[in-house]
């Protein structure tokens, strides 16, 4: 889990997997998701380099955790991750505590089209959005079909060796399967989920408390 966000956008004071939702951080939301998914038996949390021990305390004793020190970018961070990975550890997901609320079904869905044979696949959404393409000055330069666009979400699906062949190439990526797709790799979208929402500003935030607040979530 990628949980090494300063969260300067989010302007919480703080880094952004401890800022608070609810009267819970950000990660300990996350790790709920996470660990309601069976199929997971190992988390490697990322976290703020100021923040490990903050983390330690979030996860308690549980013996699937383990937790590294984030680097000075995402790319840095996923990285730092893959090399903590365990022996037995075939299928990884890579996954943005900002996406706190993706439910257990989420991870679920992913894990199973991994095991069952693609090597990359990583959650979508319909894009209900007309979408143009512009240029420097603003110019529309083409509008996109919509009907084949996805607003994609993580958890991101891979198989192990595919990832890390991936970052081997020495390039950086925003988007874990980007980069796959720039090594020739094949990438599968499945169904995603609308509760698997993206905090990164302070709007972010108070839509995210008041489905909460609702009981939207049903968690």
């Amino acid at each position: 889990m990628v949980a090494a966000g300063s969260g300067v956008r989010l302007n919480a004071g703080m880094p952004k997997a401890f800022a608070s939702l609810c009267g819970e951080s950000l990660l300990a939301h996350a790790l709920r998701g996470v660990f309601g998914c069976p199929e997971v038996g190992h988390v490697i949390i990322v976290a703020p380099p100021s923040g490990v021990d903050q983390c330690r305390d979030l996860a308690g004793q549980d013996h699937r955790v383990d937790i590294v020190a984030g680097g000075m970018d995402r790319s840095a961070s996923v990285q730092a991750g893959l090399a903590a990975l365990r022996s037995l550890d075939s299928i990884v997901l890579v996954h943005d505590v900002a996406r706190c609320l993706a439910p257990p079904e989420l991870f679920a869905r992913v894990i199973s089209v991994v095991r069952g044979g693609q090597p990359a696949v990583v959650p979508g959404l319909p894009v209900t959005d007309t979408v143009k393409m512009v240029d420097a000055q603003g110019r529309v330069l083409q509008t996109p079909d919509r009907e084949s666009l996805r607003a994609i979400q993580t958890p991101q699906g891979f198989r192990r060796e595919v990832l890390e062949r991936a970052y081997a190439s020495g390039a950086s990526a925003t988007d874990d399967a980007g980069l796959v797709e720039r090594n020739g790799g094949h990438v599968r979208v499945v169904e995603g989920d609308h509760r698997a929402l993206k905090i990164t500003s302070p709007l972010d935030l108070a839509v995210a408390t008041a489905l909460l607040q609702d009981g939207w979530h049903g968690r």
